[in-house]
């Protein structure tokens, strides 16, 4: 016996490739679409700049190795891009000495900057009894006897590129902004009250990766 010719049954397999094609097009020309959006506007890292930090407490004990740290900052970020907005999302900021965290993070608020647009974030960043190891203990101890401190504002957390309507995945942003907090010069820090300001203008470096 042979098989019987289903003409209706050819149309419908044509029919169904073709409209498989059509849509693996669409999705290539999507595709290449966004890539030359992206590779015409090349979307620039933002700039992060610590102005100032504010300490209100920093002491050291040495039975136990322990160290209270409670400072706020004012850090400022900027969008260089003239056509592509940034969208910045779950950005921890906290300090950290030689690597090693000395406060807890604190969240700073879901943000969008428009094109070259600024936001300023100034923050409490609070580390109350926090162990240290021996040997951090005793470089923090020689450090503060020396009259200088290098803290490490650190921000992580995840942002988007926004070109019109369209909106890029998620990538990965790491910021560090060093800062050199002085012990025995009181020129560059001020009075606040009971705490000392020290005006810092230190450029961070920021790293975006996926």
């Amino acid at each position: 016996m042979t098989e019987e010719y289903c003409p209706h049954h050819q149309d419908g397999d044509q029919l169904v490739k073709r409209i498989a094609i059509a849509i693996v097009g669409l999705l290539i020309v999507c595709a290449i679409v966004v890539l030359l959006v992206w590779a015409i506007l090349h979307p620039s890292k933002p700039r992060f700049l610590l102005q100032d930090v504010t300490i209100y407490a920093f002491n050291l004990s040495t039975a136990p190795h322990l160290l209270t740290s409670n400072l706020q900052i004012t850090l400022a970020a900027r969008n260089p891009n003239s056509r592509i907005g940034i969208s910045y999302r779950k950005l921890d900021i906290f300090a950290s000495y030689r690597n090693q965290q000395i406060t807890l993070p604190t969240l700073l608020p879901t943000t969008y900057q428009g094109h070259r647009d600024f936001t300023i974030w100034s923050p409490f960043l609070y580390g109350n009894d926090v162990p240290v190891a021996p040997f951090l203990q005793a470089g923090l101890s020689a450090d503060m006897n020396g009259g200088l401190v290098m803290l490490d504002i650190k921000v992580f957390g995840h942002v988007k590129w926004k070109v019109g309507s369209w909106i890029s995945r998620r990538y990965q942003i790491n910021v560090h902004c060093p800062a050199y907090i002085s012990f025995s010069d009181r020129i560059k820090g001020f009075q606040v009250g009971s705490a000392m300001k020290y005006q810092l203008l230190q450029t961070c470096r920021v790293d975006i990766s996926l």
